[in-house]
């Protein structure tokens, strides 16, 4: 009798910041005797540790990860160059191993290796040059309004302080007059592996509780110091997320310390807000406790069976 060839397994781990997934990821690649690849578009940048939690030295080392400070902040690596690094690595690493862990919170890199990316319009490329111009001119603030009145579902997802996704947006708005999130969910090709979505999640004061108690141990492991030493280069894309922006604006005399750290606790469970929203509306995520690693595994064993 033939025996089976195992299926090749990637189990993505999502969820919002704080909550646990990189101590879970670990427990999970642990037990499988498995690497771990991470999704977290924060993390690639070697100059940005304290502020993108990225995991420690112990437990890095005692999981094999990749895709973890490959990059510096002056590098230009997109979603796009993501889903093509991480699928090659993938294709790679299924010729010996049966199963991967993927773990992280940016929901389009998670989604650029578990389904890949809709297919946009081309637009006139003068729209793209008239929105950084009204960038320059007005600021982010006037484009994320017309965002949101343009097409309020997809500001509800996105980091509407993330530039660069706010003008990808109007630009396909502008040059179709159809909103940017009708073009989204087409029909996807298939990953030649199988794929167990796993979420984390927790009642929402625990949550909040978790972010907050997290920026103050950031800030006690010199975060204001990390910021501090990246001021020179404020104005690179890897550097417009949280945790940075308000320090700079600390560091421009506009806020005290004390209201910068308040800002990077709210601005960060705004986040983790606009994070659940994004994964909340996947049906094939399992959802959890971060501490249900028993029933997590055993889910994950009970999907790996039924193939």
């Amino acid at each position: 009798m033939q025996t089976a060839i195992p299926k090749k397994t990637l189990i993505s781990i999502v969820g919002p910041t704080a909550i646990g997934k990189t101590n879970l990821a670990i427990g999970i690649a642990k037990h499988f005797g498995c690497e771990i690849i991470s999704c977290d578009s924060r993390q690639f940048y070697k100059e940005m540790t304290i502020g993108t939690a990225v995991p420690s030295k112990e437990e890095l080392a005692e999981v094999k990860h990749h895709f973890i400070q490959n990059l510096s902040i002056h590098d230009n690596y997109s979603v796009g160059d993501f889903e093509r690094d991480g699928l090659a690595f993938l294709n790679q690493y299924f010729k010996s191993n049966n199963i991967c862990v993927m773990v992280g919170g940016s929901g389009l890199y998670e989604k650029a290796i578990t389904e890949g990316f809709d297919q946009f319009p081309d637009v006139d490329p003068k729209i793209r040059e008239e929105l950084n111009q009204e960038l320059n001119d007005y600021g982010i603030e006037m484009l994320q309004k017309e965002l949101q009145l343009k097409d309020p579902n997809y500001f509800n997802e996105v980091d509407i302080h993330n530039k660069q996704r706010v003008i990808r947006a109007l630009e396909i708005i502008r040059g179709t007059g159809k909103m940017f999130s009708s073009f989204r969910n087409q029909k996807l090709t298939p990953r030649p592996f199988q794929i167990i979505k796993i979420g984390l999640e927790l009642p929402r004061e625990e949550m909040y509780d978790r972010i907050n108690r997290r920026v103050d141990i950031m800030v006690n492991e010199g975060l204001i110091e990390e910021v501090k030493a990246l001021e020179d280069v404020k104005h690179l894309n890897a550097l417009q997320t949280v945790g940075y922006r308000e320090l700079f604006d600390f560091f421009d005399e506009n806020i005290t310390k004390e209201f910068a750290i308040e800002e990077i606790k709210k601005n960060t469970r705004r986040f983790a807000k606009r994070q659940m929203t994004w994964f909340k509306k996947d049906e094939t995520i399992h959802w959890f406790s971060p501490f249900d690693i028993d029933p997590i595994i055993q889910h994950i064993n009970h999907k790996i069976s039924s193939i």
